[in-house]
């Protein structure tokens, strides 16, 4: 009976790890995972029976398809521990270093005479797939290095929880978190595809280099030195069980506080001492001393669901759990996604009165783990909760995944993105106002055109009252978007999204025409959609996109509502003076002088000079307040003998009267 037991805790572990590392729906969470792992490892002791198939005698693979390549070394996977005395005992008094345990895939990256030759994901821990050909399409991967010889690094592929939700928002796609996101992305063959993902990779072991570095730390500043980013670490000269304490709490709160921009499932420590952490035994697929990965107790709780909001975006209609609020790590959490209609029928989700466990996830994501006792039955609507337009269930020809759509292609959730561009910096510049924030807003009802932002003061108490606000994030984002009605023509054509009119594009249609001007004659009658193509830079395909814009009448009638709220001023894009003729600036931080970053920007332009977004040897100054800072431009103005001067000192040398 135990051995049947065994057998069934193994083949759903293998099932999840075959889902977790290749992209597939999830089917178990880290929380349900680590449990069965546990009251597995605990009956294998127990009895003294390991099955051949048991999850804790194999390296879990990924099963991507292409080239397989055998590991010149073995990418073993590392013994796992919630217990930080158990870091202690294993460090044995010598120094050691802790790191992130980034939640992605791990890619082996070759080089030879300084030249990238292969990169292959860890497969089995023995033979990978050869993905040379996606290499240029993943950040961090360099096509060159200085050194010379052979090298072989260990990193690890991710995707950040910004460009996560970005993706989420703007595809059709449904990945449960970052992590299958990008297993998933590496599966696809296409090296376009996978650049618009934004993975990134993360070197985080230099497995085998021609000279001798005696040093874990001194390998990964040899990382760096040959131009890549290594994964983020502290030296703990002294391992005691207080200190490594100390050290654990500080990195927690940074993954408490999202410090880290890429997901995290726990620390890794390693020895400093790389020879003798290349000593020891293999148990079962541990190199005892290569490293030891320490995970924390997810702390659960018991509560009871109240309701679930149906939450809209894109085209993809979310199911939200909201429960009674219970304390988890600190926090008061009361509510909690459940990603799609797959995961709810997995869970078992009923109605109001179920008996619901909670987590945070990795110290941050708030998650339902189990359904204690279920009531009633979910109801899934089939009405869309934003535009009332009827709902429909899409089965996934993948994985099987069901998630409930809205059927109406002009629902304002489905127009995000576009939101997000006219509130952004470039645009409206309405700070305080993000695309989750205006999610929510458009979820309730409040936003479905532009001219909508400028009534949002009528809910400011309702905003107060939202979480994560309160009084002061409402009152600044009503200021922000009183502010915003003050605007230069640029941004505000840039903020409308009409196709192809980038800012560039922008800017050379009202180098000619004041807007209002613009806007008449693109809005006329029987006008010819090339009307605008003699403009330097803008040709017939971006001229027909302006006119068929402003030809719409749903365009049109938005258009003239937004344009009541607004006072537009326009400069006439020729140099009003010659303060910054012949300079090129780069700004970075806050300002403080001006209303924003754009708006120091515009005036360089006024004076005929350039302001562009990165430091490069044609950088004439880097303007930041924080003139002595470590910041990366400001680093890489001083390594090219840039000026780093700050707001006063811009304006005393090329913006006040001599």
């Amino acid at each position: 009976m135990s051995e049947e037991k065994m057998q069934e805790l193994v083949d759903r572990l293998n099932q999840a790890s075959d889902a977790y590392y290749n992209g597939k729906e999830e089917i178990m969470t880290d929380y349900e995972w680590d449990h069965l792992f546990d009251q597995l490892k605990q009956m294998e002791n127990e009895t003294g029976i390991i099955l051949a198939d048991s999850p804790t005698n194999h390296v879990s693979a990924d099963d991507i398809n292409g080239q397989k390549e055998p590991h010149e070394f073995p990418a073993l996977s590392l013994a796992k521990t919630k217990k930080p005395e158990d870091l202690a005992k294993w460090a044995e008094g010598k120094p050691i270093w802790l790191s992130w345990k980034l939640d992605g895939l791990t890619l082996v990256v070759t080089f030879d005479d300084g030249k990238l030759t292969k990169v292959v994901t860890r497969g089995n821990g023995h033979i990978g797939t050869n993905i040379t050909h996606l290499a240029q399409a993943i950040g961090g991967i360099p096509q060159s290095i200085p050194y010379k010889g052979h090298a072989v690094i260990r990193g690890e592929c991710v995707i950040s929880y910004s460009d996560f939700e970005r993706f989420i928002l703007e595809s059709d796609e449904d990945y449960a978190n970052p992590r299958n996101l990008a297993s998933g992305s590496l599966t696809l063959k296409d090296p376009l595809e996978v650049k618009q993902r934004h993975l990134q990779w993360i070197p985080f072991t230099l497995v085998y280099t021609e000279e001798d570095i005696p040093s874990w730390g001194e390998r990964m500043k040899w990382i760096e030195k040959n131009g890549m980013k290594a994964v983020d670490r502290t030296y703990i000269k002294d391992p005691t069980l207080q200190n490594i304490d100390k050290v654990i709490a500080q990195w927690t709160q940074k993954v408490t506080n999202r410090e880290n921009p890429y997901p995290v499932d726990g620390l890794v420590i390693a020895y400093d001492d790389w020879n003798y952490s290349q000593t020891g035994s293999v148990t079962g697929h541990h190199a005892t001393r290569a490293g030891f990965a320490f995970k924390w107790k997810d702390e659960d709780a018991r509560t009871t669901l109240d309701h679930i909001e149906w939450s809209c975006a894109t085209s993809t209609i979310s199911p939200v759990a909201v429960f009674e609020p219970v304390s988890l790590e600190g926090t008061t959490v009361k509510r909690a996604s459940l990603c799609n209609i797959s995961e709810c029928e997995r869970l078992g989700i009923g109605d109001k009165g179920t008996v619901i466990r909670v987590i945070k996830a990795n110290k941050i994501i708030p998650k339902v783990i189990h359904v204690d006792e279920k009531v009633g039955e979910l109801n899934i609507p089939d009405h869309c909760p934003v535009c009332g337009a009827p709902t429909k269930l899409v089965i996934s020809e993948n994985s099987d995944t069901k998630t409930l759509h809205c059927t109406n292609a002009k629902c304002p959730a489905k127009q995000l993105k576009k939101f997000a561009r006219f509130v952004s910096k470039d645009g409206m510049d309405i700070d305080g106002i993000s695309e989750q924030t205006l999610d929510k807003f458009i979820n309730k009802g409040w936003i479905n055109e532009y001219a909508d932002l400028y009534s949002l003061h009528l809910h400011a108490d309702e905003i107060a009252e939202m979480e994560g606000f309160g009084d002061k994030s409402a009152t600044n984002i009503i200021q922000s978007i009183d502010h915003s009605k003050k605007v230069e023509a640029r941004h505000l054509l840039y903020a409308l999204s009409i196709p192809l009119c980038g800012k560039d594009v922008c800017n050379r249609l009202l180098s000619t025409y004041p807007i209002d001007e613009l806007v008449k004659e693109a809005s006329t009658e029987n006008i010819k959609e090339d009307h605008f193509a003699l403009i330097p830079g803008i040709g017939p395909e971006k001229s027909a996109q302006v006119v068929k814009w402003f030809q719409n009448e749903e365009n049109k009638e938005k258009y003239g509502k937004l344009r009541q709220c607004l006072e537009v001023t326009q400069n006439s894009g020729a140099p009003q003076g010659r303060r910054c003729e012949g300079l090129t600036f780069v700004i970075t931080g806050n300002v403080n002088h001006y209303k924003n970053r754009n708006e120091l920007k515009a005036y360089i332009e006024s004076q005929g000079g350039k302001a562009t977004g990165s430091v490069s040897k044609s950088t004439s100054f880097l303007i930041n307040n924080d003139v002595s800072s470590s910041s990366s431009k400001n680093l890489k103005a001083r390594q090219l003998g840039i000026p780093v001067i700050s707001e006063d000192e811009f304006i005393q040398r090329f913006a006040e009267e001599a």
